[in-house]
């Protein structure tokens, strides 16, 4: 079992980015799952679990910066899996 990946932001830097503060993390982590699903890295699934969003948020967010959505049968099949908990 692998242990949780916590990345660390310098407060230097979060304090100029150009952001409200108190959405600086939910920006990261929705930047994060973005690019991973752009980059077919994870599913569908697992970016909104990534970023702590219903998928028709997630979606939205796609739809906004134009990235298609990319759902195969194998990730069908990755989905159905991750949802039952057999990883």
């Amino acid at each position: 079992m692998t242990k949780d990946i916590v990345l660390t932001i310098p407060s230097s830097l979060a304090q100029e980015m150009k952001l409200p503060p108190d959405t600086i993390q939910e920006e990261l982590m929705s930047e994060l799952a973005v690019s991973l699903y752009h980059r077919r890295i994870i599913t569908a699934a697992q970016a909104c679990r990534l970023a702590g969003l219903e998928r028709f948020q997630f979606e939205e967010i796609l739809w906004k910066r134009q990235i298609p959505v990319h759902y195969s049968e194998e990730d069908l099949d990755k989905d159905i899996k991750y949802a039952t908990g057999n990883l």
